[in-house]
């Protein structure tokens, strides 16, 4: 079990983890503070929150793997307030569906760190 916790959850770089955890976050208190205005933290709330901020540098490793697949590494030259509205609507997303979207990340870490294993040993 240890195994499997450390290929999945332990697949991400410590940098990249910090920083899209620093990110959920900011996201994480805009939600807070959105859902708990009015009526108050409750725990199903709270745990959402919980949930979906830990789960998303998972969920934004996934879509940042899609996009750079489609892309293929090219870059692309816009205006820098569409790059800053997409960046923060697909951050707002990730964080959102993260739930959903972090599984895959964790299970295609799990079989990369597998594979790595096999090949190495």
């Amino acid at each position: 079990m240890k195994a499997v916790l450390r290929k999945s959850f332990g697949g991400l770089t410590r940098e990249y983890y910090l920083r899209q955890l620093f990110f959920g976050f900011v996201v994480a208190a805009f939600m807070y503070w959105l859902k708990t205005a009015l009526h108050g933290p409750t725990l199903p709330i709270v745990t959402w929150i919980a949930l979906n901020t830990l789960l998303y540098p998972y969920a934004r490793f996934v879509w940042e793997s899609i996009v750079g697949f489609i892309t293929g590494g090219n870059v692309f030259i816009l205006p820098a307030i569409i790059l800053l509205f997409a960046k923060v609507v697909t951050m707002f997303l990730c964080w959102q569906m993260a739930l959903l979207i972090a599984p895959i990340g964790l299970a295609w870490l799990y079989w990369h760190h597998s594979k790595q294993e096999r090949l190495g040993a």
